[in-house]
């Protein structure tokens, strides 16, 4: 049984200023352990903290940029505390701050541009504003209600990323922030904000503005189920990003950010950061995928045209030389957005949009794309997504125009056929001068449009019957297609380790897998515990001590070691594989129990025959050598 002894009980820094007569916030912030204590609820600091005056002078250390002639406590360690603090979520702080206009006026006094804002500050307020979403939701926004000017002063900060952290916690981009408000985002929906976001991504706004407004618009679409979401998604709102895209042909990040807002809307999924996909793709992977508004999809239309006067580069005279020669011009990012707009445009499975692509010949433009610019992988990579939609296409008028008018086949068998690049002036891509050309690399996705051209075959009599008229093709896919397919084919290769002869005709490593005759993983364990503990040493003592004496080095022999050694001396067939015995990898204490009693380790040693069998004591070989026989003879004759 314990007893709780005054004297031993150690008081804490921070309770030791609050036992001071005049103390000040900064004492407090200075100590080390003031965090702790607020998440220990230790109830003399949280009463302190409490206070209008305490949690003024928190927020003027968030808000404030520090004097010039700040010590470094000041400048660095106060605002970052204070924000902690309010972090900790300590409800009576919060209920003082909400509670008071005056503070709320103080925190969102950061906005007003006359402030500096700098980002380590920016970071600050982000992060209470937050916390005051996610635990004072109905307080702020009935503030934000009352001051509409703070909704037009964080679009104006769009581009510092904290706010526009904010701004998407703000717009609902969680549902779990406004679980039964849904007066709150139709009170958004009626704001102007909005409008504010979308015409940040007017060409005279900088790159970065043009970045975080698009990914605010993405977050929104997101949500699919909000008023915000319907509403990015009418067509005024479409055209109104379109108008911003192509108001000013020179700017390349309006445009692409532009775009990227248009992919979100039609394809939401495909907006998600990048440390969130792999999670969102997990809990989703078998879910159908969002259906399209056609207003949507009918207001982008009247835009393709001039989309695909972009894509036009024989009006592009920038120079661009590479490794392997120049690019003249390089397809530049607005283009390579444009060709992913085409392909996810065209997964909606939007007949009128299969139409307007046909008509406009943007199908045809991007094919020839592929071919012009063939080291652009992420441009193949979307082509290959464009080719894929079109043979999946239930519209036969689609499948025919990306067979007989864009000439996929032929295209692809003259690739194959002179797969150099050529020097042609005509073409954008030229290889340099005074090395040997190298070879296309769009060839892997050739082939996977070729493998599936010959599938959907298979299924659909229409691409067959085309395929069958094409003598060329199938004299290539009989013999140049099928055996690059062998070769690529990874589970036919042996990947570096020893096999067997029947395992080279093996078609996976799981056949492999079910007709191995023995467990590497376990003959390996053994292995390495036998050669360890120097089970298997001679039967003389000095022998077996000296192995004892030897460094760990030379005696350790680690698994990964046995492992390779046992797939090394594994043979042609199963019955001369050397370890199909498994007694030949027992330990002696489990041999001695089913050996003869007074048997030696060396006697069941002589026992043990490498083909797998037994000697039964007799060899059958007249060309054993018995190492050291006739030094010992001759001992025991001295002796004697």
């Amino acid at each position: 049984m314990f007893w709780k002894l005054p004297v031993l009980s150690a008081s804490s820094p921070v309770d030791a200023v609050l036992d001071k007569e005049n103390f000040t916030l900064e004492e407090l912030l200075d100590e080390e352990e003031i965090i702790q204590e607020c998440k220990a609820l230790n109830s003399r600091l949280i009463n302190f903290l409490r206070d209008r005056a305490q949690v003024e002078l928190l927020l003027r250390y968030i808000v404030e940029e520090p004097p010039e002639d700040a010590e470094s406590k000041r400048i660095f360690k106060f605002p970052f505390i204070a924000c902690e603090v309010f972090t900790c979520e300590i409800d009576v702080i919060f209920k003082t701050l909400v509670e008071e206009e005056k503070l709320m006026d103080l925190l969102f006094s950061f906005l007003e541009p006359n402030r500096s804002h700098s980002a380590s500050l920016a970071g600050y307020f982000c992060k209470v504003v937050i916390c005051l979403l996610l635990r004072k939701t109905v307080p702020l926004m009935n503030y934000v209600k009352a001051h509409q000017d703070v909704l037009r002063q964080l679009v104006d900060l769009i581009g510092i990323t904290s706010i526009m952290e904010v701004l998407i916690r703000l717009v609902g981009a969680e549902d779990h922030i406004y679980p039964n408000s849904l007066d709150v985002m139709q009170w958004l929906a009626d704001s102007n904000l909005l409008e504010m976001i979308v015409d940040k991504l007017s060409p005279p706004s900088p790159p970065e503005v043009h970045a975080n407004a698009a990914e605010t618009l993405s977050a929104i679409t997101r949500n699919a189920s909000s008023t915000l979401a319907a509403k990015l998604s009418s067509p005024s709102f479409v055209a109104r990003i379109f108008d911003h895209a192509l108001e000013d042909s020179n700017s390349k990040s309006g445009l692409v950010h532009s775009l990227s807002v248009c992919i979100s809307l039609l394809d939401p999924k495909r907006s998600i950061p990048s440390p969130m996909f792999h999670s969102f793709r997990s809990q989703h992977m078998y879910e159908s995928p969002t259906p399209v508004n056609p207003e949507t999809v009918g207001a982008m239309l009247p835009k393709l045209g001039d989309l695909l006067m972009l894509l036009n580069v024989s009006s592009d005279e920038k120079i661009l030389p590479t490794t392997y020669g120049e690019l003249r011009p390089p397809l530049g990012k607005h283009r390579l957005k444009i060709v992913e707009f085409i392909a996810v445009l065209l997964k909606t499975g939007n007949e009128v949009a299969e139409k307007e692509l046909i008509s406009s010949g943007t199908i045809h433009r991007v094919l020839d794309l592929f071919f012009e610019y063939p080291f652009n992988n992420s441009l193949h990579h979307h082509v290959e997504s464009i080719v894929l939609s079109c043979l999946d296409s239930k519209n036969n008028t689609i499948v025919d125009h990306l067979l007989q008018e864009c000439n996929l086949i032929g295209k692809i068998l003259q690739t194959d056929k002179h797969p150099i690049l050529l020097s042609d002036l005509n073409q954008p891509t030229l290889p340099a001068t005074g090395k040997r050309p190298p070879r296309a690399g769009n060839l892997g996705h050739i082939t996977r449009i070729s493998n599936k051209l010959i599938q959907l075959g298979n299924s659909n009599s229409r691409i067959q019957e085309f395929l069958q008229e094409n003598s060329e093709w199938n004299d290539w896919q009989t013999t140049v297609l099928q055996e690059r397919n062998m070769v690529e084919n990874v589970y036919r290769w042996a990947c570096g380790r020893p096999t067997a002869l029947q395992d080279r005709t093996r078609d996976s490593d799981e056949d492999d897998l079910h007709d191995r005759d023995y467990d590497v993983a376990a003959l390996a364990n053994n292995l390495s515990q036998a050669f360890r503990y120097s089970i298997y040493d001679n039967e003389d003592g000095d022998v077996g001590n000296g192995a004892l004496d030897r460094d760990d080095e030379d005696v350790y022999f680690d698994d990964e070691s046995a492992e390779v050694v046992i797939s090394s001396l594994r043979l042609g067939d199963d019955q001369g594989s050397l370890f199909t015995n498994s007694n030949w990898f027992a330990f002696q204490d489990d041999r001695i129990g089913d050996a003869p009693m007074g048997a030696t380790l060396t006697e069941m040693m002589d026992e043990i025959n490498l083909n797998g069998t037994s000697s039964n004591g007799n060899s059958s070989s007249d060309d054993e050598v018995v190492v050291g026989e006739d030094e010992e003879l001759a001992e025991m004759q001295k002796f004697r």
